[in-house]
């Protein structure tokens, strides 16, 4: 494949720019620019694209770090896709020049667009091929019962078109500026889990690129094994070019309830008690530090829909409940407005610099029986300045809404989500402790039966480490990946397979 190109053939492949990529060149173990090929270079000639392919330093900049700002990457290509054959065509050349390749969700707000991995999940090396989502960003219908998205879409894009025709995604992350795609890889969670399972749950079908360099529409019955392998499989089989999601009816309103607990036990069976009876559309919680700083607290968060005057009996939800009803805070809101709630602090968490530092996360399903023991670890392990400008969600779900195979669960009816999200203050230098504590807890928690969310920053997880994750699901992930992946030129960060 290795070829001497002229600078005739270059402009003939490409509108050629000093710093348009052209080709890989072996011998540099680099990228040749248009500038380098003119004077003779010897490349693995890239094919003509409907987009661009570029290593500009200002492309690459944006694509050196991710949200969580503990691992970089060194220099890589960035490929902004024209169409889906462009994909195709990288993939193929990827493969035949064993480069890597991924997709890089590029999610954000007002300009603060970066990959939302914390832990190098989207990377790529040295010589890697970063493909740009944003390049992949169309909503491409919308109707009563699903909505067909690139890959790119945000979770914000498509609630607010979905809200123009009166429909909603059922499921939601709590962040909704998040690449649909990306969301997909790993799953997706938030407080509407109990009822409709997480957000790759909610999905009919997708138009998939394999690592062989296949282009293919996949579902639980036309491919199911890589359809399977590919939501909540950390980008290892195939790259997502679009999905359809389901939709349903979007109410108005929401009255959200903020219910308060000093005691660990009593906010367990409470939470495990709403649930069981259904009251909420959604139901999430989280542990957080009490007024005086003494301590921490839970608070349940729990929210009932509604539109019209069909106004939720608020006395009828709260009855029976064990709660400190003079702490309790209850808002009724618009349904949007709730929605994206957290845009208000992540404003916050920008002005005060939390934002841009880096983030040492760790997300756990915990089996609901050894809950209240690691829970009771984890509140004797952290301070305040543990989570900084952070939180730390903690709330219950049935296990069986999970169902892709890849999404493990702890092997009990009833899990909790554990998502200790820390936004460091600015200047702490406590990071490698942070790290090395997650290590700690999930070792801790493994052993009391937990499965980790694929978000996170985990230090040291080993193929091994991951085997054990995937449990009686890894034969079958493995295969998959030989038979769509045999290169292994797919999502590298991931680290699954070496």
């Amino acid at each position: 494949m290795n070829t001497t190109l002229s600078r005739r053939k270059v402009l003939g492949g490409f509108a050629a720019t000093a710093a348009t990529v052209v080709g890989w060149s072996a011998a540099s173990q680099s990228w040749a620019t248009a500038a380098e090929v003119s004077d003779g270079a010897a490349v693995a000639e890239a094919p003509a694209l409907d987009g661009t392919l570029t290593t500009s330093a200002a492309d690459l900049e944006r694509f050196r770090h991710d949200f969580g700002r503990l691992k970089t990457s060194a220099p890589w290509a960035v490929l902004r896709p024209g169409s889906d054959r462009d994909i195709v065509k990288m993939v193929n050349y990827a493969r035949a020049n064993n480069l890597k390749i991924a997709v890089n969700g590029q999610g954000g707000t007002n300009g603060d667009q970066e990959s939302h991995s914390v832990y190098g999940q989207a990377a790529v090396p040295t010589g890697g091929i970063s493909i740009d989502a944003r390049a992949m960003s169309r909503i491409i219908s919308i109707n009563s019962t699903n909505a067909v998205v690139e890959a790119g879409v945000t979770w914000g894009q498509l609630t607010d078109a979905a809200l123009k025709a009166g429909k909603t995604p059922p499921a939601l992350p709590d962040y909704l500026h998040l690449s649909i795609g990306g969301t997909l890889s790993i799953g997706g969670i938030g407080g509407t889990v109990q009822k409709y399972g997480l957000l790759c749950d909610t999905v009919h079908s997708l138009d998939v690129v394999t690592g062989t360099g296949q282009l293919l529409t996949v579902s639980a019955s036309a491919y199911p094994d890589l359809f399977h392998s590919v939501l909540s499989g950390g980008g290892q089989t195939a790259i997502i070019l679009r999905a359809k999601v389901k939709l349903i009816a979007a109410p108005q309103r929401s009255v959200v309830f903020s219910l308060f607990y000093d005691d660990l036990a009593t906010y367990l069976a409470d939470g495990e008690k709403v649930m069981a009876e259904n009251r909420f559309h959604v139901q999430a919680g989280e542990m957080l530090r009490k007024p005086d700083d003494s301590g921490w607290r839970y608070k349940m968060e729990v929210a009932a829909n509604y539109s019209g005057t069909a106004v939720p009996d608020r006395a009828a939800l709260l009855s029976g409940l064990r709660d400190n009803r003079a702490q309790a805070v209850i808002e009724d809101v618009a349904y949007r407005d709730y929605m994206f709630r957290l845009d208000g602090y992540e404003t916050y968490l920008k002005e005060s610099g939390h934002w841009y530092q880096p983030k040492p996360w760790l997300s756990l399903f915990l089996p609901a029986s050894k809950t209240k023991a690691f829970m009771e670890v984890v509140e004797k392990e952290l301070t305040a300045d543990s989570l900084g400008g952070g939180f730390l969600l903690f709330y219950p779900y049935y296990t069986r809404k999970a169902t892709r195979p890849l999404a493990v669960q702890p092997n009990e009816s009833v899990g909790y989500l554990f998502d200790l999200l820390r936004f460091p203050n600015p200047g702490e230098t406590g990071i490698q402790q942070m790290l090395d504590q997650n290590r700690r807890l999930y070792d801790r928690a493994v052993a009391l039966g937990a499965k980790r969310y694929l978000v996170g920053a985990i230090p040291g997880m080993t193929p091994a480490d991951w085997k054990a994750h995937f449990g009686t699901r890894w034969e079958e992930f493995y295969r998959a990946k030989r038979r769509y992946d045999p290169s292994n030129i797919l999502t590298p960060g991931q680290g699954f397979f070496g």
